[in-house]
C-alpha cells in the first residue's frame, strides 16, 4: 500500500520539494507528513500550483478597473460589456506534456480551459492557440506540430467549440521544448459568475463527471521540472480527454448555475482533488472532509495517493446545500453525468481525506496553499550587449526583392494556417462573424448588435533581445489587431513561458516581460485578468527565447462594422498610418537572409500607439474604413501582400508608388517599426480621414492604390497574384 511508504527527505526531492520545504512541512505540521500528505504538499508547492516563484512579479500587473468584475485568482478573469452580459476568458499552458504526448495532451490542455470558463457559469464560444515548435524540417517537430493540432481540433469538435484562432511560430529554441498554449472564451450572464466558495459550515460535496484515473497523476510536478530524459518518459503523467463527457458535463454544471442549485464550484486540472479540495476551504476560510471511498474511479487498486493526484478530466467539484439535492439529482440524471457525495464542509480550516473511517491527510488548507514565496536573484545576461549590436552598412543588400518577398511568405511563420482551421467543424461556424485568418476572431452573438473580437500573439525574437520591449510590443501588437477588425480591446489573459526561475537570467528576463507588458496594458487600458505562468521550459541545450503570449478580448459595439484585412475595390486609396523606420534588429527578414537573430527590436512609444488605435477605431466606427491590417513579422511589403490574397476568392493587386522614407530599401520593405496599420479607403472619405489623424497627431500618408493587376512596389517588387498566393499558401502541404 502506498500510505505504507517510509517518507524521506530524498523523497521528498524526488517530488520536487527542497530539502528547506521538506523541513518547513514538518514545522508546520509538527510532524512527519505521510506519503499522500507529501504529494498533496509537493502539488500544491509546485510552480504550477503554487506560482512562488512569480508570485512577487506578477502583483506588478495591472488587474483592476471599471470593466473588471474578476481579476486573477479564480478559474479564469470576467469583464462586463454591459447589458447584464460577461465576457470570461483565460489561458493555459500544457508544455511539457506535449512533448511527451501532443495528441493527448493538446486535447486536454483546450478542454481544461473550457472546464474553467463554464465553470464560473459561462457558456464557452471559442477556443484559440498559440503553439511554438523547433524547425518544421526536423521530422520529430513536425510530428509533435500534427498530432498537437489533430488533438485541439478533434476535442474542440467533439465538444461542439469552434477554434477562432491562434499563432504558430517556429524557432530552434524551442527544439525538444515546445509550448502549447490554449485560451477560452465564454460569455455569460453578469449574475450567473460562480466562484470557488464553500459557503455553510455542513454544505455537502459532490463530484460529478468522469471517473478518476491514474493518468495525470503527478501532472503538476512534471509541469514544473524542465524536460529532460527522465521527464519525457513520465507518460502516465499525461491525462487523456474525453470529449464526450466534456460536453455532457458543461451542459450539466451550466444547468445547475441558472437554476441556483451550487453555492461554489471548482473543475479538477492541475493537482486535481488536493487543488480543488483545499483551494475552496481556503478561499473561504473553511475546512473540508471527503471520503475517497465515495470517489467513482476508473480502475482497481488505486491507493490514496493516486486518488488526491490524479488529474482525469472532466472532473468538477462543487459545493451544495443538501435541501437541494433532489433537483441536482435529476439534473445530473437528464445529462447522464455520474456523480458522487463525497464530504461535507466543516469550521476548522483543515482538508481531512478519509478512506471510510480511516484518516489518510490531515492538513491545514492554509499550508497547502500558502506555498514559500521566492524572490529570485536577478540578473542581465550577458549575451545582451553583444547580440544589440548590428552594423547594417556590412550587411550586403540583396537586389531580388521579389524572391525574398516569395520566401518571407512561405515562411511556416508568415505562412497561411488555413490547413490548421480547415480541420475545425464547419457546422461551428454559425455564430462566426470573422472566421481564422484574419487580424483577430470575431464571435457574433445571436442577440443584439454587439461581438467578441479575441486573439493570441506574443514574439519570444523580440523577447530573447530585449525583454522589457518584447513584452511591450506583445500587448500592443494584441490591441492592434483587435482594433484592425474594429474592437476596442478591453482585458487581457497572459500566458507566461520561460525557462528555469533559479537562473538569475532567465528571471531577470521574467522580470523585465512582466514590466514592459505592465506599462503597455497601463497606456492601453486593457488590464490583466487571468494568466498562467510556465517555467523550466527548457531542454538539454538551453532554455527557450522568454516567451509571453497575449490573449485579449475586445467589444465591437456594431456587428456592421467589422472590418477585414483584405482589399475591397479597384480604385480604393492605400493608406499607411504611421511610420517606416530603418528598424531590420530581430526581424524575420534578418534570420531569413543572413541567419541573424541579433539587433535592436522595434521602437514603441505607447503614448503614439495609442493615438494611433483610437483614430483608427474612430474611422472604423464612422464607417470610413474599407480595410485594415496591422504591419507586423515581414514588414511593410508583407503585409500589403496579405491585403492582396488573404481573400482567395477575390484577389486585388496593388500599386505603391508613393514610399517616401529615406531608409535603405530592405528596412523600408521587411523591417518591423511598431505602430502602422494599413487601410484602404474611398477617395471621397480621405478629407475626414486626415481631419481624425491630424487631431490625434498620428503620421499619414497615401502610398498607392487598389488594382486588379499585380502586385507592385514601385522600383522594388512586381509580381502576379498567383505566384504570392502560391507561396503564401503552400507552406505546409507537405505536412
Amino acid at each position: 500500500m502506498s500510505e505504507d511508504i517510509i517518507v524521506t527527505e530524498q523523497l521528498a526531492e524526488d517530488l520536487g520539494l527542497t530539502k528547506e520545504e521538506f523541513k518547513k512541512i514538518e514545522e508546520l505540521l509538527g510532524r512527519r507528513p505521510n506519503y499522500t500528505e507529501l504529494g498533496m504538499f509537493s502539488a500544491m508547492w509546485s510552480e504550477h500550483c503554487s506560482y512562488k516563484n512569480s508570485k512577487p512579479v506578477l502583483r506588478l500587473f495591472p488587474t483592476e478597473g471599471k470593466q473588471v468584475l474578476q481579476g486573477p485568482g479564480e478559474n479564469a478573469g470576467v469583464v462586463d460589456i454591459g447589458d447584464g452580459e460577461v465576457v470570461v476568458f483565460k489561458i493555459e499552458s500544457h508544455n511539457h506534456p506535449s512533448a511527451i504526448e501532443p495528441y493527448h495532451a493538446s486535447a486536454t490542455g483546450g478542454g481544461g480551459c473550457l472546464r474553467d470558463i463554464f465553470t464560473m457559469g459561462a457558456r464557452p464560444i471559442c477556443l484559440l492557440d498559440s503553439l511554438r515548435f523547433g524547425s518544421i524540417k526536423d521530422k520529430n517537430v513536425a510530428f509533435l506540430l500534427k498530432e498537437v493540432i489533430r488533438g485541439f481540433s478533434d476535442y474542440a469538435n467533439k465538444v461542439g467549440v469552434p477554434v477562432l484562432g491562434g499563432e504558430i511560430y517556429f524557432d530552434q529554441s524551442y527544439s525538444g521544448n515546445p509550448l502549447v498554449n490554449a485560451m477560452a472564451v465564454g460569455i455569460g450572464k453578469k449574475d450567473d459568475i460562480v466562484r470557488a466558495r464553500a459557503g455553510g459550515v455542513g454544505n455537502l460535496v459532490i463530484i460529478f463527471g468522469g471517473a478518476t484515473g491514474r493518468d495525470g497523476v503527478e501532472g503538476a510536478a512534471l509541469a514544473s521540472k524542465g524536460m529532460d530524459e527522465e521527464a519525457q518518459k513520465k507518460s502516465s503523467a499525461v491525462a487523456i480527454g474525453d470529449p464526450h463527457m466534456g460536453r455532457l458535463l458543461r451542459e450539466a454544471t451550466l444547468e445547475l448555475i441558472k437554476k441556483r442549485l451550487v453555492v461554489g464550484m471548482q473543475d479538477m486540472g492541475a493537482a486535481g482533488l488536493t487543488c480543488s479540495t483545499c483551494e475552496i476551504s481556503y478561499k473561504s476560510s473553511r475546512g473540508m472532509e471527503i471520503d475517497i471511498s465515495q470517489v467513482p474511479r476508473k480502475e482497481e487498486g488505486m491507493s490514496p495517493y493516486e486518488i488526491m493526484l490524479s488529474e482525469s478530466q472532466e472532473r468538477m467539484l462543487a459545493i451544495v446545500e443538501e435541501k437541494n439535492l433532489a433537483q441536482i439529482k435529476e439534473v445530473l440524471s437528464q445529462w447522464s453525468v455520474p456523480f458522487s457525495i463525497i464530504g461535507r464542509i466543516t469550521d476548522d480550516g483543515i482538508v481531512r481525506v478519509k478512506d471510510k473511517e480511516r484518516v489518510i491527510a490531515q492538513i491545514p488548507a492554509k499550508f497547502l496553499v500558502e506555498a514559500p514565496i521566492y524572490h529570485r536573484e536577478e540578473k542581465k545576461p550577458d549575451y545582451l550587449d553583444q547580440l544589440s549590436q548590428l552594423d547594417l552598412e556590412s550587411l550586403k543588400e540583396s537586389q531580388d526583392y521579389n524572391r525574398i518577398l516569395l520566401s518571407l511568405l512561405s515562411l511556416p511563420t508568415i505562412a497561411s494556417k488555413e490547413w490548421v482551421y480547415q480541420r475545425g467543424d464547419s457546422k461551428l461556424n454559425e455564430d462566426i462573424c470573422l472566421l481564422p485568418g484574419c487580424d483577430a476572431g470575431v464571435y457574433c452573438p445571436k442577440a443584439g448588435k454587439k461581438a467578441v473580437a479575441v486573439c493570441v500573439d506574443g514574439n519570444g525574437g523580440y523577447c530573447y533581445l530585449d525583454p522589457f520591449r518584447g513584452g511591450m510590443i506583445a500587448v500592443a501588437e494584441a490591441a492592434r489587431n483587435l482594433v484592425c477588425v474594429g474592437a476596442k480591446p478591453i482585458a487581457i489573459t497572459d500566458g507566461l513561458n520561460f525557462g528555469n526561475p533559479s537562473n538569475p537570467e532567465v528571471f531577470w528576463q521574467f522580470k523585465q516581460v512582466v514590466l514592459g507588458m505592465s506599462e503597455a496594458s497601463k497606456v492601453l487600458g486593457v488590464p490583466v485578468v487571468s494568466g498562467n505562468v510556465s517555467f523550466n521550459n527548457e531542454n538539454p541545450r538551453g532554455a527557450i527565447d522568454p516567451t509571453p503570449i497575449v490573449g485579449m478580448v475586445g467589444i465591437i459595439e456594431d456587428r456592421k462594422r467589422i472590418t477585414t484585412a483584405d482589399f475591397k475595390a479597384v480604385g480604393d486609396i492605400i493608406i499607411l498610418l504611421g511610420e517606416n523606420k530603418e528598424e531590420l534588429g530581430g526581424s524575420l527578414y534578418l534570420k531569413l537572409i543572413y541567419s541573424l537573430k541579433q539587433g535592436n527590436v522595434p521602437q514603441l512609444d505607447l503614448s503614439n500607439e495609442k493615438s494611433l488605435q483610437d483614430a483608427v477605431l474612430e474611422m472604423i466606427k464612422e464607417g470610413l474604413v474599407e480595410s485594415a491590417h496591422d504591419c507586423s513579422e515581414g514588414g511593410l511589403a508583407v503585409s500589403l501582400a496579405e491585403c492582396c490574397i488573404l481573400n482567395k476568392e477575390r484577389m486585388l493587386g496593388c500599386e505603391v508608388d508613393n514610399l517616401a522614407f529615406k531608409i535603405r530599401p530592405d528596412a523600408l520593405l521587411f523591417g518591423e517599426t511598431q505602430s502602422r496599420i494599413i487601410i484602404s479607403v474611398k477617395e471621397s472619405n480621405l478629407p475626414q480621414i486626415k481631419a481624425i489623424v491630424d487631431r490625434d497627431k498620428v503620421p499619414l500618408l497615401v502610398i498607392g492604390r487598389v488594382t486588379n493587376e499585380n502586385f507592385k512596389i514601385k522600383g522594388y517588387i512586381n509580381l502576379p497574384l498567383i505566384e504570392l498566393s502560391s507561396a503564401f499558401r503552400t507552406a505546409f502541404k507537405k505536412l
